[in-house]
């Protein structure tokens, strides 16, 4: 396991309830309310929020690649993440789909591009070799 030799930035939020309940960053920038997958309740969940934060650092990691090769990402830079909490036996597991999209970058280069940033992506870090994880250009 890396150590991090300096912290950038810490995350701190405080969550009560578990899936039936509320989380709220300390500067209260994140404020919502959690409910179970598919509960219709009001709120969301783990998942969607893994899905919304594994997403923005890959677009993230994608423009330092891009940069790298001197390329610009367009605007319309975009990833569909999927994740999927499902169970084998009587154990709970997740696994993930990175739908990216790069309109008007050759494929070919995109693909380079979306293999770089996988190398590089903190989410992506953590989750390899733990889930399964298909990322696909679309």
């Amino acid at each position: 396991m890396t150590k991090i030799e300096k912290v950038l930035y810490t995350g701190r939020t405080h969550t009560t309830g578990g899936r039936d309940g509320a989380a709220r960053s300390d500067d209260t920038q994140l404020d919502v309310r959690l409910s179970p997958p598919g509960s219709g309740k009001p709120g969301t969940n783990p998942e969607q929020l893994f899905a919304a934060g594994w997403s923005a650092c890959f677009i993230g990691a994608l423009g330092l690649a891009a940069a790298k090769r001197k390329i610009r990402l367009p605007a319309e830079t975009a990833i569909d993440a999927e994740v999927d909490l499902g169970t084998a036996g009587d154990a709970y597991f997740l696994q993930a789909r990175l739908n990216v999209s790069l309109p008007g970058i050759e494929p070919d280069v995109a693909r380079a591009l979306i293999d770089e940033a996988h190398q590089t992506c903190p989410y992506s870090k953590a989750t390899r070799g733990n889930i399964d994880v298909v990322l696909a250009l679309v």
